[in-house]
């Protein structure tokens, strides 16, 4: 078995083998590194193990530049699932030694996986993260019958007492970023360029949905999913302000999703990735869904301890507490530096 760094002429058949294998993910695809190198400027660094002419496993990396500079590897930046996917376990944790190696050779802070799936690897893990995967029905009738109570009348209240629609068009992506943006400031947290959204559309063109929510003219919300295989992967969304509140619009938007994924051919939604603790985690929980733990590792290098610049620290708080603070306007142009800085 041979274990070397991808070439730009491997990705054709690196991303066959991502589609045929079980544990493959939209992040495992070439293009997605692709898309972190020429928006956030981070180097790709994919290994991939052969056995003759056959590849047989791929590990998705990135080397990602620290604010001082430091060098974390990264599987993957910017996407919630990673990790080596191989033949077997042998593959994949020589794929993981190689990625050590180089971690190492570099002096970098971290390795860091992102597996959906436990890697078997003993090493640093991370607790905090949950994502919530679910079979459709195939009657798309059936979505809102599925839905707990609550849930169930919400999102009937958004589309027999609110007139709700939900349409579809790469058209609507402005909007969406605009509203994406208008939750981070709320949250306390940088958003994403409209570079990066527009690379994604270019760069898997028919694998990218976009829909939104409107009333009458007015957009309510929006979401931009991903689509791999039978799965869609609703990812990136957005809500105006007082749309949950007085239409119950996001209630209605997964319903109706679910509902388009169901005529569209598609057998699995993926909700996404949530911190445990957070209101993102209850949403889903309150639409039906059941956490999947995520299996994070990391192979601290020079570092001495886990990550820890996300919304449970509170050493965080006050740097939340002033984004939100900030003119709409100013946190979207200071979003494009600060993204880069955490992926």
């Amino acid at each position: 078995m041979q274990v070397r760094l991808s070439k730009p002429s491997d990705d054709a058949a690196r991303d066959e083998y991502v589609l045929s294998h079980e544990r493959g993910t939209f992040f495992h695809l070439a293009g997605w590194g692709r898309v972190v190198e020429r928006i956030m400027r981070h180097r790709r660094s994919d290994w991939l193990a052969f056995e003759g002419d056959a590849l047989v496993g791929v590990l998705p990396l990135s080397v990602c530049r620290s604010l001082r500079g430091k060098r974390n590897l990264i599987s993957v930046p910017y996407g919630v699932y990673g990790g080596a996917v191989g033949r077997d376990r042998d593959v994949e944790a020589a794929l993981f030694r190689a990625a050590e190696s180089q971690a190492i050779d570099l002096g970098a802070g971290r390795l860091e996986l992102r597996c959906l799936d436990d890697p078997g690897l003993d090493l640093p893990a991370s607790d905090l993260y949950a994502t919530f995967l679910q079979e459709l029905p195939s009657d798309p009738a059936q979505v809102l019958a599925g839905m707990p109570k609550k849930a169930r009348a919400d999102a009937r209240k958004g589309r027999e007492k609110f007139d709700l629609r939900l349409v579809e068009g790469r058209w609507y992506l402005d909007d969406l970023v605009r509203l994406f943006h208008q939750n981070k400031r709320s949250l306390g947290s940088p958003g994403l360029p409209l570079s990066w959204f527009r690379a994604l559309l270019e760069e898997f063109s028919d694998r990218v949905a976009v829909h939104q929510v409107r009333r009458a003219d007015r957009p309510l919300t929006g979401v931009l999913s991903f689509l791999f295989r039978d799965q869609v992967l609703a990812y990136y969304s957005g809500s105006d302000e007082g749309a949950d509140r007085e239409f119950k619009a996001s209630n209605f938007q997964y319903m109706a999703l679910q509902e388009w994924s169901i005529e569209q051919g598609y057998r699995i939604f993926d909700f996404g990735r949530s911190r445990k603790d957070s209101g993102a985690f209850r949403f889903k929980m309150h639409q039906g869904f059941a956490p999947r733990d995520l299996h994070y590792r990391f192979r601290l290098v020079t570092d001495t301890e886990l990550p820890s610049l996300n919304p449970s620290n509170p050493k965080t708080h006050k740097l939340q507490a002033a984004w939100r603070r900030l003119p709409l306007a100013l946190t979207r142009s200071l979003s494009t530096p600060a993204s880069r800085f955490l992926p």
